[in-house]
């Protein structure tokens, strides 16, 4: 029997309605307990890292994370599952990704229903996850298990902020399908995702936001005030205003990068346009565009590149990326 070690950090699947909202308080072993036939897939061991709603979490936070999956690599478990909130599980899981050196599955889910609520998702999540994660087709990578899908953390985001079915991988599509017979593969599993140090994330990117007739100054008190990178949601394929446009090219003069992301939903970004804020004229600037990884997983990649002395620079952080920006 596979051994999976499930690491909780609270987060919707661990709450209950209360008085101030749904909080998280069921311990990751009364979720687990709660979900006898994962006793069919694997033999389960819980530990707690936080008990947290996910829009709470700290960098910090997601260190232990990492610290947790490590030990449980060391300790010699199959597989992991880590229970979190569904608002940046796919930041949690994309950092983990990028920086997991240990050959083990880790594969996240949570829940869009209150463990006390009717039709709650989380135990058939809960289930889901513990079977990929025992499964040995998958050997290493991180995902995310939800509705009946895993997808790759590299590609998943969540499309639908209440719904059950949460999450779509709008570029690549899931990696796998739970379906009457099992977990049914779409392609193989495997981080898709390039390798960066796990260092410290001490570096400070904040992410701004294009928009109809959107100026330049939260770019500019953002210098001011000391940040170390920038990423741009941008509009369309890579397009800002005018007044952004020029701003990012005194930015990159000054040494702050500056990574160019899209705002859609699906597709990346292309250096169609010129003049003024076009995405053509942005990398002529010295912006660094980020293919098709949306703008708080090019945030991610960029803090783990700022914080590292050896690690790769920014552009060839990004250029490595399948799917991502070329010269």
């Amino acid at each position: 029997m596979p051994h999976v070690r499930v690491l909780s950090t609270g987060g919707t699947i661990a709450s209950t309605a209360g008085p101030n909202g749904a909080t998280p308080g069921k311990s990751g072993t009364e979720l687990v307990d709660a979900v006898p036939e994962l006793e069919d897939s694997a033999t389960v061991d819980v530990e707690s890292v936080c008990d947290e709603l996910s829009f709470h979490l700290s960098m910090a936070n997601v260190r232990s994370m990492l610290e947790g999956v490590e030990q449980a690599a060391a300790d010699g478990v199959d597989g992991v599952v880590v229970t979190h909130g569904t608002d940046t599980m796919e930041e949690s899981a994309y950092f983990l990704d990028l920086v997991l050196e240990e050959s083990v599955p880790v594969v996240f889910t949570g829940a869009q229903r209150p463990a006390d609520a009717p039709g709650a998702d989380g135990p058939a999540n809960l289930l889901a996850a513990v079977q990929t994660a025992a499964d040995e087709r998958f050997e290493s990578g991180v995902y995310v298990a939800f509705a009946d899908q895993i997808h790759a953390a590299r590609w998943v985001t969540k499309a639908r902020s209440s719904r059950p079915d949460a999450y779509a991988s709008p570029d690549s599509g899931p990696v796998a399908e739970l379906t009457v017979d099992g977990l049914a593969l779409t392609r193989e599993p495997t981080s898709e995702s390039v390798s960066l140090p796990a260092v410290e994330p001490t570096a400070r990117v904040e992410v701004h936001t294009t928009g109809v007739g959107v100026d330049s100054r939260a770019l500019e008190r953002a210098r001011e005030d000391g940040v170390d990178g920038i990423v741009l949601a941008a509009s369309g394929i890579g397009n800002t205003t005018p007044e952004i446009g020029d701003a990012v090219g005194d930015l990159v003069d000054s040494g702050l990068p500056v990574v160019v992301a899209t705002r859609c939903f699906e597709g990346g970004v292309a250096a169609r346009y010129g003049g003024p804020g076009g995405g053509q004229t942005l990398r002529d600037h010295g912006a660094i565009p980020a293919g098709n990884l949306p703008p708080w997983k090019a945030r991610i990649k960029l803090m783990l590149v700022l914080s590292s002395d050896d690690g790769p620079d920014a552009r060839a952080a990004f250029k490595r990326q399948r799917g991502g920006a070329s010269e």
